[in-house]
């Protein structure tokens, strides 16, 4: 396994410039950090919603929403926003100018490259941050963080479990994820999380 190399990059269009930390794993050069954004690529901001009922209702309405856990800024400092799937689908793009959110596919080919789902979690985990002694190794450079989730309005997982959203959708009303958790070294996927759901985003390079 080879090409792992951390860079600092420049994102920048014509309304707003931010610099993130990058990797290159395989043939995929990945964010290695979650997305922090509150502006859609085109510049319009993103809504945030703090209240439990707000989310739930941006959720019925198919409507983009971003918060923090616990609604505390400090947690973005180092996870960076929970976003339902409506923000991530937006035609106005979540992702900066250069990149985009991964497909399904797109996370298969990552974690393939990485030994397969039952290996590359370890190797995707951050070396802290995670409880129950669930740390990784962090090998691949992605430094995977448990940042927790929003269901339903609730906070819940932060410590314990990583999610990410993929850009593919598997019904009208779920989309696929990749999640990693304190238990074990695997990167599990699935298809059945609603899409009102508040969880972390990385990006991908175009």
């Amino acid at each position: 396994m080879t090409g792992f190399a951390i860079a600092l990059i420049s994102c920048t269009n014509t309304l707003f410039s931010q610099t993130f930390k990058q990797i290159k794993i395989g043939d995929q050069t990945w964010m290695a950090e979650n997305l922090n954004v509150d502006k859609f690529s085109n510049g319009d901001l993103i809504p945030e919603v703090k209240s439990k009922k707000e989310w739930e209702n941006a959720g019925i309405n198919e409507q983009p929403a971003w918060c923090y856990y616990e609604n505390d800024s400090e947690n973005g400092t180092t996870y960076g926003k929970l976003y339902n799937w409506y923000a991530v689908s937006d035609s106005r793009g979540l992702a900066p100018s250069g990149w985009h959110i991964p497909s399904n596919k797109e996370w298969t080919q990552l974690t393939d490259y990485l030994g397969g789902e039952d290996k590359a979690g370890t190797k995707m985990k951050s070396e802290s941050g995670w409880m129950h002694k669930g740390k990784g190794t962090n090998k691949s450079g992605y430094l995977g963080l448990p940042g927790g989730w929003r269901n339903y309005g609730n906070f819940d997982g932060i410590g314990e479990y990583g999610y990410w959203w993929s850009s593919t959708e598997n019904t009208s009303c779920c989309a696929w994820i990749s999640f990693l958790q304190y238990s074990n070294g695997s990167v599990n996927g699935s298809g059945n999380y609603n899409k009102d759901k508040g969880l972390s985003v990385r990006a991908l390079r175009d």
